[in-house]
């Protein structure tokens, strides 16, 4: 297989995981029965208002409403669902008032109404709405704390749900007494509900536990008004089960993704849908599995792909961080630690076509990667630890830019060992 194979063969295992996770393709059978009353649609992510698209297009003849908000640039048109838009991952205004507005739409609805809530990835930052008398600003701040501390996800979620009215099952507890149903595309390790947006439909897990270890991790500049609604005993919340239904999942893709390998005569090894750690970390020890592969046939023969999902972490020190994301630094580790072996090629994508901040899903690389760095007068050492790796995979041409897919079920990382 020749190198425009490999990137091709790896380009369409990442568009088959996007495609298994599409709403429009997966959500209708998971609708639940038509409600006898209205059905008020609510929801908060990335894939929010693709997922309200996709129910005004099931239920044709069922009395639709709501409002769901998802991230600037992610709306698509509708015609009996609102769709706000507000920014991700750090929390705005128009989140702020979005989350409000959705907190009152639920409120009105009576016991013969369903309320259908459309939660993904992104969740929690569009639909905020901070515990008086935590301000928009501070929240702000703890979100900027949150995203630079290297917390797992588990841990930020706790912290989330903890300052926020509707997190937590707050929305779950404001719609009652009408009959409430989740339908949810999953971005977190383990697809726990309670993780997922911040868990605004299921009781939070860890209401009672005591959060001194995190606002300690979170240091100094953690806002006062934050820190007191951490340490201080949470309320006690009335219990409740959910109707809480997948429609995608990390796994989903990663089979999809598989099927794609196995029909071009490529082994697929499937590590796991919740891989955390540090990023660059994990592209270290990535390298060295690919590198068995390759010299001893183990854990699989070549040739052979090593899928994996989950969400690392890039924890920032002192210094300013360049551009970049947990996928293309996960990459650029990889390459170094891979120091142009050949025959191995890699992608690592954000399943909503962006990583962190910037405008590209992820990149690619191969044996040819750091070669190419250095003929382009980058030193990747340096742009690694700078946190830069968007810069260097943009220097030479390494990106992958999909555009917003709509949907998120994580990050999407496959090595491909010929």
């Amino acid at each position: 297989m020749q190198d425009e194979d490999a990137k091709d063969l790896l380009r369409r295992m990442l568009d088959a995981a996007i495609a298994a996770a599409d709403p429009a393709a997966v959500l209708a059978g998971h609708l639940p029965e038509k409600p006898s009353g209205r059905c008020i649609v609510v929801g908060a992510g990335k894939s929010a208002a693709a997922m309200a698209l996709a129910v005004e297009r099931a239920w044709p003849d069922v009395d639709l409403s709501g409002v769901v908000v998802t991230r600037y640039g992610h709306a698509v048109p509708t015609e009996r669902i609102t769709v706000r838009e507000a920014a991700h991952p750090v929390p705005d205004e128009a989140g702020q008032r979005a989350a409000a507005e959705i907190l009152q739409t639920v409120q009105k609805a009576g016991p013969d109404d369903l309320v259908l809530a459309l939660i993904s990835g992104g969740g929690s930052a569009l639909m905020t709405l901070p515990v008086p008398p935590l301000t928009l600003t501070e929240k702000m701040q703890v979100n900027r704390l949150l995203l630079a501390s290297g917390l797992t996800i588990e841990d930020m979620n706790r912290v989330r749900r903890r300052l926020s009215l509707v997190k937590g099952g707050g929305l779950a507890r404001a719609a009652a007494p009408a009959r409430l149903v989740t339908l949810a595309i999953s971005d977190v390790p383990g697809d726990d509900p309670a993780a997922i947006a911040s868990g605004p439909t299921v009781p939070d897990p860890t209401a009672g536990e005591n959060l001194a270890h995190l606002v300690a991790r979170l240091g100094p500049n953690l806002p006062e008004t934050a820190r007191d609604i951490l340490l201080r005993p949470a309320t006690p919340q009335p219990d409740f089960i959910p109707d809480y239904r997948m429609i995608a999942t990390p796994q989903m893709s990663l089979e999809a993704a598989a099927g794609v390998a196995r029909a071009a005569g490529v082994t697929p090894l499937l590590l796991g849908d919740a891989l955390e750690g540090e990023a660059a970390q994990l592209g270290i020890a990535m390298a060295g599995i690919a590198r068995s592969v390759a010299a001893h046939g183990t854990p699989v023969r070549a040739p052979a792909v090593l899928l994996s999902g989950g969400e690392t972490t890039v924890t920032i020190g002192e210094t300013k961080p360049g551009r970049g994301g947990r996928n293309t630094e996960f990459l650029l580790a990889l390459a170094m630690a891979l120091n142009g072996h050949p025959g191995i090629h890699a992608l690592a994508a954000d399943t909503d076509g962006i990583d962190g901040t910037e405008d590209a899903a992820g990149a690619l690389i191969g044996p040819d990667t750091l070669a190419k760095a250095h003929n382009a007068g980058l030193n990747p050492r340096d742009y690694l630890d700078d946190h830069d790796s968007y810069s260097l995979f943009d220097g030479v041409g390494a990106l992958i830019r999909t555009g917003p897919t709509l949907t998120n079920v994580n990050d999407f990382r496959a090595v491909l060992v010929l």
